[in-house]
């Protein structure tokens, strides 16, 4: 089975399964987004998700390069109510550039970068002009370098101190504490989301894994060794797609 998953997705019941409540809820019906976002709450003030979709390959996208071929409107759902619980959502630049983004309705955008290229016109504020630029993270360095090449983008440049030309976790995480965003979802890509379950800051990963047998070049996360975990939650549809809340911390 390769490319997009069966129609059947877009019109999913979803059905929680760990804690065993067996409740469901129809996605698209008015009461959803509330049942979504109560599987999701959060109670800390502080925290480090990591959020990702991965095929049972292995595989963070489809032939066309992107995760458009490997979701689900119950994946977008379950976006949403992530996202509602944070602060500001971390992503690096290679995947502005292959997913484009638009800014979130509902939480800050962070884009970790140390060459300040964003794919032209992949960064987005179309519909939300009202919504606050994106924060260019970036080594102190290239600070000059990256406000030229982001341009005109809606986004404003953060310079963080750094070694080299790549940011750690712990100096990306201080730096959106500092700025009063401590509810943080990192979204990837995979070299990024590796950083972050490699620095032990993750307090919760959010995996969707999605039914497709998709050739995988690079995993979700490829670690150096193994992150203990424990399942917190899961969720289930009619489509075939698990949606898992592992605890890394706590």
């Amino acid at each position: 089975m390769t490319g997009t998953p069966d129609a059947a997705a877009d019109a999913a019941v979803v059905t929680e399964v760990i804690p065993r409540t067996l409740s469901s809820a129809a996605i698209g019906a008015a009461e959803t987004d509330e049942w979504m976002s109560a599987r999701y709450a959060v109670e800390a003030d502080s925290f480090v998700r990591l959020n990702m979709i991965t095929t049972i390959t292995g595989a963070t996208a489809g032939a066309d390069g992107t995760s458009d071929t490997i979701t689900s409107r119950t994946d977008r759902y379950v976006l949403g109510a992530i996202r509602r619980q944070a602060d500001v959502v971390v992503v690096g630049a290679e995947t502005v550039r292959a997913e484009g983004y638009l800014l979130p309705k509902t939480a800050r955008l962070a884009i970790v970068t140390s060459s300040g290229d964003l794919g032209d016109g992949k960064l987005s504020a179309a519909g939300r002009a009202e919504r606050p630029p994106a924060l260019i993270l970036c080594p102190s360095s290239a600070a000059d370098a990256v406000r030229d090449r982001v341009g005109d983008a809606p986004a404003e440049i953060v310079p963080i101190a750094s070694d080299g030309d790549r940011l750690e976790p712990l100096a990306i995480v201080s730096t959106l504490r500092e700025l009063g965003l401590p509810r943080i979802v990192c979204e990837g890509g995979p070299a990024l989301a590796t950083q972050f379950v490699e620095s032990g800051l993750v307090d919760e990963a959010c995996v969707t894994v999605s039914p497709v047998l998709e050739p995988s070049l690079h995993p979700f996360v490829r670690l150096s060794e193994r992150a203990d975990a424990r399942v917190a939650g899961m969720i289930v549809d009619d489509a075939g797609f698990s949606y898992l809340r592992l605890r890394l911390r706590g």
